[in-house]
């Protein structure tokens, strides 16, 4: 059976939750990670800590949903990621404890994946182009605010200045009225119950899942905030951007080299407009003009990404600087080099590094809310 959805972040899962809103760079919550080896505590020590940390204020089955984040992550950080996603499994598929641990929304909305999934299987036949933009969604979220769906509010001056008119988004993010279609489903189906953050972040799994690409766990249990952050969003990863700009980017948020490589390996499907492209528009073309990211299969999530790059055919600059840039021959170049030859490598650390990614700075517990329309904070009505 295919894990969906395991969380809890709150209280066990970290102690970066009471957040400042502004542009300072938002870690992922280290107890979703794995410890590195040298300063890793022993399990029994870890496990007695967070059962004393939640047991008085949430119960046996929050302490349950932090453990299963952690195997989660362990999980998918240690065994390959099939397309069909079986090669996760929990260690006790068959006990009580395994059974628990399956869904974040199994008892408050437990047809919310399926929800999502038949919105999107919709919407990607009469638009192709959705899968890509909907996981463009949860990048340019969760690298603003941390992932707490702030890109998708609209202007409401003055409490919210809108992310969407940055240069990365306008013009350029596009998607929205597919994320409204998949909320209005669920406010139909559990109202109250599944926010637009987690919405993003499950948008974005079934996108590459639908295009060919790999299943993985996805951990669930954000709220959404209330606020933006448009500065911060003005300093988003740019088509233009040098590699040691990129992976300073990309390490304020706890995301090492082999991140960015897989990362950008979502530039394997999609478009981009020719004013962003390393070649330009060619001579009459509108600046808007849409070409394919990647020319052979640009509608299918696969590793051939790398290969162009091998070739020098990225349309991107700053997905070529991973070879081409002064530091790449000993960071990000043999990355490259690996999955452009394994696919099958790509798709395991790509499932891996969205699991972390969509770790940046949840809120959760009694921070944020869950907001009824995903433009809009409850307070503005909807």
């Amino acid at each position: 059976m295919r894990m969906r959805t395991a969380c809890g972040w709150r209280g066990g899962c970290g102690t970066n939750f009471g957040r400042p809103k502004h542009h300072q760079a938002q870690l992922a919550s280290p107890l979703l990670l794995p410890t590195p080896v040298s300063s890793q505590q022993p399990r029994s020590s870890v496990i007695t800590r967070a059962i004393t940390q939640n047991r008085t204020r949430h119960g046996r089955r929050h302490f349950l949903q932090i453990l299963a984040s952690r195997l989660a992550v362990s999980c998918l950080l240690r065994r390959p990621v099939t397309r069909l996603g079986r090669s996760c499994s929990w260690p006790s598929a068959r006990s009580r404890l395994g059974a628990e641990l399956r869904a974040f929304y199994d008892a408050s909305c437990p047809g919310a994946y399926d929800v999502v999934r038949r919105v999107i299987r919709e919407a990607r036949a009469s638009d192709p182009r959705i899968p890509a933009s909907l996981i463009r969604f949860h990048f340019h979220d969760c690298f603003v605010n941390g992932c707490d769906g702030s890109l998708l509010l609209d202007e409401d001056l003055p409490a919210i200045q809108t992310e969407k008119d940055v240069p990365a988004n306008i013009n350029s993010a596009r998607g929205f009225e597919v994320i409204d279609d998949i909320k209005a489903a669920l406010e139909e189906a559990c109202p109250g119950i599944v926010s637009c953050a987690d919405i993003l972040a499950l948008a974005a799994e079934i996108s590459v899942e639908l295009s060919g690409g790999p299943q993985w766990s996805v951990l669930l249990g954000r709220r959404d905030g209330t606020t933006t952050n448009v500065e911060s969003a003005n300093n988003l990863p740019s088509p233009f951007d040098p590699l040691n700009v990129l992976q300073e980017k990309f390490r304020n948020f706890n995301l090492d080299d082999t991140d960015l490589v897989a990362l950008q390996g979502a530039h394997t499907f999609g478009k981009v407009q020719c004013q962003f492209t390393q070649q330009n528009c060619a001579a009459g073309q509108p600046d808007d003009t849409l070409e394919n990211l990647d020319e052979a299969t640009p509608k299918v999530f696969d590793s051939k990404y790398y290969g162009n790059l091998l070739h020098g055919r990225a349309k991107l600059a700053y997905d070529q600087v991973m070879l081409s840039g002064p530091a790449a021959e000993a960071t990000t170049a043999p990355i490259v080099h690996r999955f452009a030859s394994n696919q099958k490598d790509f798709f395991k650390n790509f499932a891996a590094s969205m699991v972390k990614m969509g770790n940046i700075a949840p809120l959760t517990g009694n921070d944020g809310e869950i907001r009824k329309n995903c433009r809009r904070i409850n307070s503005k009505g909807y």
